[in-house]
C-alpha cells in the first residue's frame, strides 16, 4: 500500500481556487491531506472545491478580513478540531510605473499580500497545532527589481521576513514557519491581473525560458511539490527559509534578467 508523507494531516490553503494555491491544494490531497481552501468568489470556491474532490472543502472568505479569518478557524475547529498545515498563498499584484501607481493599489497589493498573510496566521493561531508546519507565498520579484513592480516585490519582501520572525514568535510550539518563492510560472492571473492575451503569455514564456538553467517555466505542481516537502516531517529540521523555486534563473543569472 502507498504511504502518503501527509496522510491524516488537515491543512488550509488561502486563495486555493485557481493557479498555484489550487495546484498546492492538489498535492497535499494526493499526499493523504484534508484541505480547506478559501476565495473571494462563490461560484469559482465551489467549482475549485468540486474538482479537487471529498478531501477538500471551500470556505468563503477574504483573508484581509479579520473577521472572515477567524469565521475559517471556527469553520476548520468545527469540521475537524485542529490544523496542521497553512499555505498563505493568496495574493496578487500587476505591473504599474512608479508616476501611475495608485492609493487604492498600493493598499490592495498591501491589504492582501502583507495584511492578508499577517491575519491569516495570526487567526489560525488558536487552531494550530503544535508542530504545525507554516508556509507563506513570496516571489523571485523581491530580490530582482522589476520595472513596475515595486509594490508586489516590496510585499514579498515583507512576507520572507514574516517568515523569518515568527520562526522566533512559535518557536516555543515547535511550529515551523518558511516561505516559497516561485518564479515564472504561468497561471490564470497573467490574463487576470497582469492583463496579458494568450498570445503575449506565448511570447514570454518562449523568450524567459531560454534564461532558465532548467529549460522551461515552472508550473503549480512544482510549486505544489515544495510546499509538500515543507509541510512534511522531511522538512523537520528546516526553518524560517525562503525556497527558491525558479528553475535556478535568479541565483544563477541574478541581475542579468
Amino acid at each position: 500500500m502507498e504511504q502518503h508523507v501527509l496522510q491524516g494531516r488537515v491543512a488550509l490553503v488561502t486563495g486555493g481556487t485557481t493557479g498555484l494555491g489550487f495546484g498546492a491544494a492538489k498535492r497535499l490531497i494526493e499526499e493523504g491531506a484534508f484541505v480547506y481552501i478559501t476565495g473571494r468568489r462563490r461560484d469559482v470556491l465551489d467549482a475549485a472545491a468540486e474538482r479537487l474532490g471529498p478531501s477538500a472543502r471551500g470556505i468563503q472568505a477574504d483573508v484581509s478580513s479579520k473577521s472572515d479569518m477567524l469565521g475559517v478557524a471556527e469553520t476548520i475547529k468545527a469540521g475537524h478540531g485542529h490544523l496542521d498545515i497553512v499555505f498563505a498563498n493568496a495574493g496578487g499584484g500587476h505591473a504599474t510605473p512608479l508616476a501611475e501607481l495608485t492609493e487604492e493599489q498600493i493598499d490592495s497589493e498591501l491589504g492582501i499580500n502583507v495584511k492578508g498573510v499577517i491575519l491569516t496566521v495570526q487567526s489560525m493561531l488558536d487552531v494550530l497545532g503544535d508542530g504545525a508546519s507554516i508556509i507563506l507565498n513570496a516571489s523571485i520579484t523581491a530580490d530582482m527589481g522589476l520595472p513596475g513592480f515595486a509594490a508586489y516585490a516590496s510585499s514579498k519582501a515583507a512576507v520572507r521576513s514574516l517568515a523569518r520572525s515568527w520562526t522566533t514568535d512559535l518557536k516555543d510550539r515547535r511550529i515551523r514557519v518558511n516561505s516559497v518563492s516561485p518564479g515564472v510560472v504561468p497561471t490564470e492571473g497573467y490574463g487576470h491581473e497582469q492583463k496579458l492575451s494568450d498570445a503575449d503569455i506565448a511570447a514570454y514564456v518562449e523568450r524567459v525560458a531560454k534564461e532558465i538553467p532548467a529549460g522551461r517555466v515552472g508550473t503549480a505542481e512544482d510549486i505544489g511539490n515544495a510546499v509538500v516537502f515543507l509541510a512534511s516531517d522531511a522538512s523537520s529540521y528546516i526553518n524560517g527559509i525562503d525556497l527558491i523555486v525558479d528553475g535556478g534563473m535568479t541565483r544563477v543569472y541574478a541581475g542579468q534578467n
